[in-house]
């Protein structure tokens, strides 16, 4: 399991309510449910996915994240996971918003643009960057709204949203003394726990 998704399991409580947003196939919700009794529900697009999801016994509904979560009801989950999609959504600020509406706490992930190895990549090369984090050219990516921790934060700040913790891993998904110092420098991947 990808240290991310390991790291945001310790802020579930057992036996839960979560919502993965963006489940993908499944793993999370499935590591959730096995051993700490979650009850678990997944929202993906892609149906190859959710076929996966199903057959591992996951509660996945089809629907696209830019449409939003009006029909979740408010306080339905004690979570709402989103890891690694909030760059790729139309509007990731009205839709953390939502999150925030149908979860007690939200815990997001996303990649960070502002990284050392982008920052010399676009110096040195002049392009845009591709890299573990960042996997796709500028033509083909589904990343429409890159941020950085300090665009974040300040979004946070912005909209009155609680910053209970934040985690900078690197691409080996591996927290280091230097990401934790400097996270907009150095942490590839941010890992946040939100509330109200």
């Amino acid at each position: 399991m990808r240290l991310d998704l390991a790291l945001a399991e310790k802020w579930v409580m057992p036996g839960s309510r979560v919502l993965d947003l963006g489940c993908g196939d499944g793993e999370l919700l499935v590591h959730l449910r096995d051993n700490f009794a979650v009850r678990g529900y997944g929202v993906e697009i892609d149906a190859d996915r959710i076929t996966a999801c199903i057959s591992r016994g996951i509660n996945v509904v089809e629907q696209n994240l830019n449409v939003g979560l009006g029909n979740l009801g408010d306080a339905s989950f004690d979570t709402v996971i989103m890891t690694q999609a909030l760059q790729a959504v139309e509007k990731p600020d009205v839709l953390l918003e939502d999150m925030l509406r149908v979860g007690r706490e939200v815990i997001i992930t996303f990649p960070n643009f502002a990284h050392w190895t982008t920052r010399f990549y676009l110096t040195f090369r002049g392009m845009m960057p591709v890299s573990e984090a960042l996997p796709y050219t500028w033509y083909n990516t589904p990343n429409i709204h890159l941020c950085t921790f300090n665009d974040f934060d300040a979004l946070c700040r912005e909209k009155g949203i609680r910053v209970l913790d934040r985690i900078a891993v690197d691409g080996g998904q591996q927290g280091s003394v230097l990401a934790r110092l400097f996270p907009n420098l150095f942490g590839e991947v941010a890992i946040y726990r939100l509330t109200r």
